[in-house]
């Protein structure tokens, strides 16, 4: 059980911290947070922490953030989950966006060939994260037919909607197909709030779902047109940080917001810092051009972002005893996050290999990368800047 409070300054210093040196993805993170928590400061037991993690894998979002501030509203209220997600998230945000300000006023040659080597570099980083994810989430011969088909599918639709239509689909078909034992054991969480404040929380958090849209229609404006294209996509996202790469390709890429080249540069230097993936939306806003200066912009796709992942956490809590253990919902996101996984296996494809793998020096690069992260062990950030570095010197060499 969680004891005693803690004030929002304490716990964003602890969590910033964290947002300094978690490096290695959502799966890393929530063992660094384990040894935090649970292991150092004896805040939560190693049952109620893996309740918690259970939660927030059942829900859209980084997994990894939902932990975090779960953790600080039990602390500290609202305030704390704030005050977790700031000092998780603000340093990998900072870097993004100096890094997308420093690309829109000072490309050239070498930048060039520095995009072209963290391009390359993402296409190992994708099929690292795809191997991970088809072992552990398409075990047996039925999920992986739902991979393959729903990776078949959104490249035949390639629009978000196909995509959310093919998680739709599948869910239904797990609802169809499996059938999970219903046996489970556990302990209960704290509950900090009602199950009215939880209704509250998730009125708000599908009346933005729905009407960010019509809004955008109504009043048709750059700012609302991020503010829903990131909305949404913090609000699909099952699977980890991986899956938000197709999801915002269809919302930003295709809409013509932003050029392949600069989305394929910065998904691969957000392997590179600390904290979570999703930060990736700070680069892409400060990468748009608009009326506002360029950092507004990152900040305000960073936080349209991670808004569902607030209100889901506070929605789900005071629901996730009954949740956690209905068969029907943990049979439906066994094909859900088969799916995604397809989902992920077409954005390989499409854009990540057809625009950055195009001669066999290319190639050669990124079969190299794959083996160093994948044999090596190398971290994350030492491939990503090696392949940054490599580009830019064979740009420059030419």
């Amino acid at each position: 059980m969680i004891s005693n409070t803690y004030s929002s300054w304490t716990i964003f210093l602890i969590f910033l911290r964290l947002g300094l040196t978690s490096f290695g993805g959502p799966i890393a993170h929530l063992g660094y947070f384990r040894e935090e928590f649970v292991t150092r400061r004896r805040w939560l037991s190693d049952s109620a922490y893996a309740d918690l993690v259970a939660l927030c894998q059942f829900l859209p979002g980084p997994a990894s953030s939902q932990v975090g501030m779960a953790i600080g509203f039990y602390r500290s209220g609202y305030m704390g989950a704030l005050a977790a997600w700031v000092g998780f998230t603000l340093p990998s945000a900072i870097v993004l966006i100096l890094f997308a300000i420093g690309l829109t006023h000072y490309n050239n040659i070498l930048l060039a060939g520095v995009f072209d080597g963290l391009k390359i570099v993402a296409v190992a980083v994708v099929i690292q994260a795809l191997w991970g994810m088809g072992r552990s989430l398409c075990p047996d011969t039925p999920r992986i037919t739902i991979m393959a088909f729903t990776a078949c599918f959104v490249l035949i639709v390639p629009s978000i909607w196909g995509q959310v239509l093919a998680i739709i689909i599948s869910g239904i078909i797990g609802l169809l197909l499996f059938k999970p034992n219903t046996v489970m054991v556990h302990n209960s969480l704290p509950r900090a709030m009602t199950t009215r404040a939880g209704w509250f929380w998730l009125a708000i958090f599908f009346s933005l779902l729905i009407g960010l849209p019509f809004f955008k229609i109504i009043f048709p404006n750059q700012i609302i047109s991020l503010i829903d294209a990131f909305y949404r996509t913090g609000s699909l996202v099952f699977g980890g940080g991986h899956v938000v790469l197709p999801l915002l390709q269809s919302e930003i890429v295709s809409t013509g917001l932003l050029n392949n080249d600069t989305f394929l540069a910065g998904y691969s230097l957000a392997q590179a810092v600390p904290g979570p993936l999703f930060t990736f939306a700070a680069f892409l806003g400060a990468s748009i051009e608009g009326s506002f200066a360029n950092w507004i912009i990152g900040l305000i796709c960073l936080g349209a972002i991670f808004i569902p992942s607030f209100l889901l956490v506070f929605g789900t809590l005071p629901f996730w005893e009954n949740m956690r253990n209905n068969p029907h919902m943990r049979a439906a996101l066994y094909s859900v996050n088969a799916s995604v996984v397809g989902i992920l296996l077409a954005a390989l494809y499409q854009p990540i290999w057809t625009s950055s793998i195009y001669k066999p020096q290319s190639f050669c690069m990124a079969l190299i990368a794959l083996v160093a992260l994948m044999f090596w062990k190398l971290p994350p950030w030492f491939v990503v800047l090696a392949g940054g570095i490599v580009g830019g010197l064979l740009a420059y060499s030419v």
